[in-house]
């Protein structure tokens, strides 16, 4: 469209959002407040640090562990001190954790393992404002969030695999991400493996003759339980370049050091210097691409993201490369900024899917991005063909391992993309700055971002974020239109099952002669159709809906004669 063009239908969509934002009036706000998930959470203590000190052999699954947990206690009175940490179980044929004995200050304390969760007698209460080192020893075999055995080579390995909640089948740890902490591995394994982390590598020291290898990484940074990666290995690792006076690497399979290398060795520096100036500082100590047998796509491992080893091919395959950057974006969305409950996980998955886009159009052109979105909007409309009802932000959640699902990236994609579109880019970007400003390193829910775009666009946005993140469904709407004599009527009806939509509403009409023009109107919710009128100097031949590619909804159009 001429640019004249594009400013009359982006003033039009302006003009009718005042009444997209009339419907839930100020329910999000109180919604996003009171939404919960199954974790028994305890804000009045905190996790500073974790320090891991693990010993790994060649072809065993057993490890041995000794775990320091440093913990800050924000009100006095307590006690007892709970934490995570799956038990062995005859179900899963022993695999579990042997607690062999918690201390503090050197002294053994009572505790109770009771599944997943020990409960530990600390002899005396603690005072606010007061600090413990809980010194935990353990032993035994993951029965997950540790993946350990070959690699496709038949190599011996060991990587990490946290999500959403399995950290606890091998750490001993508060296992949700409410509370962020610091934290430390030092892997003891034979000096055949080369040890990969969270962080910067601190030590590495051959001992006993060089059969063995402490290796020693620290991560400054808080994150949570699920972004705790390890990955004990016959690497091969590339320096490739820096960003911002921190190392970018490739950590591959040793016999895939040529491929990987060649995979790996873009889109990294260019993507971290879009985020940061987008969206403000990278946080993080480093980014190593990390080649693994845990995951089947990517993982977002805080500084140290995990790809499948399928995603190693020497062709740069670009679904891979787009796993890349949306493992990147994560580094921001998730990471720096994070969810407080597992019901908010679409400000993970939805602003990674979405920023993946934006970095698209920034690198690829505008084509890709709107390929991009058609191909997610795509996948939200078949989606809701099966479960019409899913909410992207839903009331509770019980299991703390089925919190995500294709609607928190695709449809909290395309909610931040409708945003953008509503409020403006410049607006948007603000927004979302200052948003990331208070909240990095930290954690945020849905109400917080709304409050951030709301402030930097000076509208009340309970009804947009009502109807897209707090309600079920999408749009489902039937357009007929017909040309008489230059008197061209369209109407659009919305047949959903169930709820109702406040939208702007924009066609490109297309004349006899191969021109066209954009028709914006508006459709409310209380309104099941909704018509718009023109007289134009010719004739109309054709209609396409939402030209813009602005719009999340399913929709037929008919010509009626």
């Amino acid at each position: 469209m001429p640019a004249s063009h594009t400013t009359r239908v982006l003033l039009a969509l302006l003009l009718v959002a005042p009444t997209l934002l009339l419907a839930g009036r100020s329910r999000a706000r109180q919604l996003t407040e009171d939404y919960t998930d199954s974790y028994p959470k305890n804000p009045s203590v905190d996790v500073v640090n974790y320090v891991f000190e693990i010993s790994v052999e060649h072809e065993s699954d057993v490890i041995h562990a000794v775990t320091t947990i440093d913990a800050r206690f924000l009100a006095g009175g307590s006690s007892e001190f709970r934490f995570d940490l799956s038990g062995a179980s005859d179900v899963l044929d022993g695999k579990g954790m042997n607690l062999q004995a918690v201390e503090l200050d050197g002294e053994k304390l009572d505790f109770r393992h009771q599944n997943d969760e020990v409960f530990v007698d600390l002899g005396r209460e603690i005072a606010a404002g007061d600090r413990i080192k809980l010194t935990v020893r353990y032993t035994g075999v993951p029965a997950a969030g540790l993946v350990i055995g070959p690699t496709k080579y038949g190599d011996w390995s060991f990587f990490s695999d946290n999500w959403s909640s399995l950290a606890r089948n091998w750490l001993p740890t508060v296992d949700h991400p409410y509370d962020k902490a610091t934290n430390e591995f030092i892997i003891n394994a034979p000096s055949r493996y080369q040890v990969v982390s969270n962080g910067r590598m601190v030590e590495e020291t051959d001992i006993d003759a060089g059969r063995r290898r402490i290796t020693h990484w620290k991560n400054s940074v808080p994150i949570a339980t699920w972004l705790y990666a390890i990955g004990i290995a016959e690497f091969a690792v590339q320096y490739v370049d820096e960003f911002d006076g921190k190392s970018i690497e490739t950590w591959v399979y040793r016999q895939d050091r040529d491929a990987g290398f060649h995979d790996f060795a873009e889109p990294s520096k260019q993507v971290l210097t879009y985020y940061s100036e987008l969206i403000g500082p990278y946080v993080y100590e480093r980014l190593a691409n990390v080649q693994t047998t845990s995951v089947g796509g990517g993982m977002e491992a805080a500084s140290t993201p995990f790809y499948s080893d399928r995603s190693v091919t020497g062709e740069r395959d670009r679904r891979w490369v787009l796993v890349v950057i949306h493992e990147i974006a994560h580094q921001w969305f998730g990471n720096a900024v994070t969810e407080y409950d597992w019901n908010d996980v679409w400000l993970s998955e939805g602003f990674a899917t979405y920023y993946t886009l934006l970095f698209r159009q920034h690198a690829y052109g505008h084509d890709d991005f709107v390929a991009g979105l058609e191909d997610a909007r795509r996948r939200v409309i078949d989606y809701y063909t099966e479960d019409y009802d899913f909410r992207v932000v839903r009331e509770y959640i019980e299991d703390l391992n089925r919190v995500s699902g294709p609607m928190m990236y695709h449809k909290g994609a395309w909610t931040l993309h409708m945003l953008r579109e509503l409020v403006g880019v410049e607006t948007y970007d603000a927004g979302v700055r200052s948003y990331y400003a208070e909240f990095m390193n930290g954690h945020a829910r849905t109400a917080d971002f709304q409050r951030h775009i709301e402030e930097a666009s000076g509208r009340d946005l309970d009804g947009f974020f009502g109807q897209w993140l707090f309600q079920g469904g999408i749009p489902r709407l039937e357009f007929s239109w017909s040309d008489r004599e230059g008197s061209f009527v369209i109407d659009v009806s919305q047949v959903q099952p169930a709820y109702r939509f406040d939208l702007p509403i924009e066609v490109e009409v297309t004349f006899a002669d191969g021109s066209n023009e954009t028709v914006v109107w508006h459709i409310a919710a209380d309104q099941a159709s909704s018509r718009a009128e023109r007289t134009f100097d010719q004739p109309v031949v054709a209609v396409r809906v939402d030209p813009g590619t602005r719009l999340l909804a399913d929709w037929t159009v008919e010509r009626v004669e």
